[in-house]
């Protein structure tokens, strides 16, 4: 895998081995970023991407021009591969990585971000918990079926890419 554009482009991204790691694939990361480009969402945003497996997301931003990435998981050994990423496209620097759980990490931090990459597994069963916990002006969530945004969230953009749901909202 490797960044797709940006001052990081053509780096390769090394990926953490088994099956817990569901890395976002080129074609969807590009069409993601495409959409957040026609949005103006990426350049100068306060960026946090959750159950950040590779970090692809977060460093796709900071190289795209985001200020600021802060990446969580839970795995030491993804944390491992998400410092490792980022010192290999040179963007640590403007980058905090925490091991955290998801839910924990947003309830101890309640500050707004401008930008979010949610990507849970896909038996995550949380969604409600962590969307009103979660204060960001714009989401990219990631599963296997549209996730349940009651009426706090607007939906921007929708769309599947195979087994991929890729969904773009904001706050309502």
């Amino acid at each position: 895998m490797r960044v797709i554009a940006g001052v990081a482009r053509g780096r390769r991204l090394t990926v953490p081995g088994g099956r817990d790691v569901r890395p976002t694939s080129d074609r969807v990361r590009e069409a993601v970023f495409s959409s957040l480009g026609s949005m103006s969402a990426v350049e100068g945003a306060r960026v946090l991407d959750l159950f950040a497996g590779s970090g692809a997301l977060g460093i796709e931003a900071l190289s795209r021009g985001a200020a600021a990435a802060t990446f969580v998981d839970h795995d030491r050994r993804v944390i491992d591969t998400i410092r490792a990423n980022l010192d290999a496209t040179a963007l640590a620097a403007q980058a905090s990585v925490v091991c955290d759980d998801a839910l924990g990490y947003v309830a101890a931090h309640p500050e707004a971000v401008d930008l979010a990459f949610v990507d849970p597994p896909y038996a995550f069963d949380a969604w409600d918990e962590l969307l009103g916990r979660l204060r960001a002006g714009v989401v990219v969530l990631e599963s296997d079926r549209p996730p349940p945004l009651a009426t706090r969230f607007e939906v921007l953009r929708a769309k599947a890419y195979g087994g991929t749901v890729v969904t773009i909202a904001r706050p309502a």
